[in-house]
């Protein structure tokens, strides 16, 4: 129990490969609260993605040639020495391949996200948390089929996940510990996919992309909450050493996270469709780029960065051991004075209420019974 850092019974787990623990007849009786309440509003915020009921994917047309996906100050490479180099034409098509990459990353952080709620449905003793991490691998397989869809609609194939990205999800999902899987994925990707989804809802100029990025985030809002309700439950009562084991993982996740998701390295693929050597690029983006400006960017209320800071200090995980790690990014006095309420929670619970109308007036459940009234 002490490896797996989690003393509440709600998140008590067994081995993986003991499914004669899970047979038990007195585990099945032996379930908590703690999640039923999360648990009976996943039908309220159902959605498919293969009905144009929720979202039509061939509703709007997009021209990939002379529109922006995402704006211009989006992307760093517009905004350096590396824009020079290119015709507007191609700075249009350099700006969509980098979203193409951004959106081929949140892609394979939803397919981590299913895997490992299907990891946990294994290890979890808890009938209701068992439950519940089952509603959200079925949540995050519409998550994948919906990025996959639009990706297919707009580019054809997603880009490959970068190194740093696909590490961090291949050690959460791999990870035997539970501290490991909730931290790692429940609280920072899923914090971090939060602030995205925000960002890109604000900012998109495609209709498309807008609707599924607010679908999406009326689930993730109840999968942040779930990471969320163990840190409540666990983080309070950890020993002075434990603390610094989750503290310390965190730090690692974060730092990982930061450099690596905007990395030029990560990113060389795209460059060289455009004759650009990573490296060249790299360095122009760091000569225009001053960490001090990137910390201006962090201060903004719906940075990514600065979303997963925030709910990483609002659960208690960062002490004075790692506040200097962050304190060089963000303003932390500033965090501190905040409420713990998530970026984006608003926009879900209303997309809530209007799934919740939506699913009212559909005559049958699922689209293969719906195509045969």
């Amino acid at each position: 129990m002490s490896q797996h850092i989690t003393y509440d019974p709600a998140y008590n787990t067994l081995d993986r490969d003991d499914f004669m623990g899970m047979i038990e007849v007195d585990r099945y009786a032996d379930r908590s609260d703690a999640f039923d309440e999360i648990i009976a509003a996943t039908v309220d915020h159902f959605w498919d993605p293969l009905d144009p009921s929720y979202i039509d994917f061939d509703s709007e047309k997009f021209d990939l040639d002379e529109q922006l996906i995402l704006p211009r100050n989006f992307h760093v490479e517009l905004n350096c020495a590396v824009a020079e180099k290119l015709t507007p034409h191609q700075q249009i098509q350099l700006a969509n391949q980098s979203s193409r990459f951004t959106l081929s990353s949140i892609l394979h952080g939803e397919q981590g996200a299913l895997s490992l709620s299907a990891s946990l449905c294994q290890i979890l003793r808890d009938p209701g948390a068992q439950e519940y991490a089952a509603n959200q691998a079925r949540e995050e397989a519409r998550h994948v089929s919906g990025f996959s869809i639009y990706v297919a609609k707009r580019w054809g194939t997603p880009l490959p996940c970068g190194s740093g990205l696909g590490g961090l999800l291949d050690e959460a999902v791999q990870a035997p510990m539970v501290y490991k899987k909730l931290v790692g994925m429940q609280m920072l990707v899923e914090g971090l996919a939060m602030g995205a989804f925000a960002f890109i809802h604000a900012n998109t100029e495609d209709p498309v992309l807008k609707r599924l990025v607010q679908l999406v985030m009326a689930d993730e809002a109840f999968h942040h909450r779930f990471g969320k309700i163990w840190a409540d439950k666990t983080i309070p009562g950890l020993s002075p050493e434990e603390h610094e084991v989750v503290e310390d993982w965190a730090a690692e996740c974060f730092q990982n996270l930061l450099m690596n998701l905007v990395n030029s390295e990560q990113k060389q693929v795209i460059y060289e469709q455009f004759g650009l050597d990573w490296k060249w690029v790299r360095s122009a983006i760091l000569e225009a780029f001053s960490d001090s400006d990137r910390r201006d960017a962090m201060r903004e209320s719906n940075n990514i960065f600065r979303v997963l800071i925030k709910t990483l200090l609002k659960a208690g995980i960062i002490t004075e051991r790692t506040r200097p790690i962050y304190a060089a990014w963000v303003n932390m006095k500033e965090l501190d004075a905040e409420g713990d309420e998530v970026i984006g929670t608003d926009l879900a619970d209303a997309t809530t209420l209007e799934l919740i109308e939506i699913n009212r007036g559909r005559k049958k459940i699922g689209r293969i019974l719906q195509s045969r009234v």
